[in-house]
């Protein structure tokens, strides 16, 4: 079985920050990336930040450069993304995901939807104006 769970999401005001957490189980963690995705009402899917468990590189969408950071708790099993001087337009449902992390950043797909393969249910964040 193959898990990843969502955590941290709320309501919170511009400016203000939320740290989200994706706990992860039945995979070999120290072989997979994971990242942080994102979807709007009417919208696709879309990559947020990355990174991976291998070597701990690191990869964001211009959007949320400077104002999140992700990290990793290898011995946790879990990923962290903080958010910083959220704006309304972060609003989303936010999701983590699990890839094999030499095969994805070979192929510089770290931020891409299609290179996942385990999905977690997803955690609500509004931003509020």
């Amino acid at each position: 079985e193959v898990q990843l769970v969502e955590s941290g999401g709320g309501l919170v005001q511009a400016g203000g920050s939320l740290r989200l957490s994706c706990a992860a189980s039945g995979v070999t963690f120290d072989d997979h990336a994971i990242g942080w995705f994102r979807q709007a009402p009417g919208k696709e899917r879309e990559g947020v930040s990355a990174i991976s468990n291998s070597d701990g590189s690191t990869y964001y969408t211009d959007s949320v450069k400077g104002r999140f950071t992700i990290s990793s708790d290898n011995a946790k099993n879990t990923v962290y993304l903080q958010m910083n001087s959220l704006k309304p337009e972060d609003t989303a449902v936010y999701y983590c995901a699990a890839t094999h992390a030499a095969t994805a950043q070979e192929l510089g797909v770290m931020t891409e939807v299609w290179a996942y393969d385990y999905w977690g249910q997803g955690t609500q964040v509004t931003v509020s104006s």
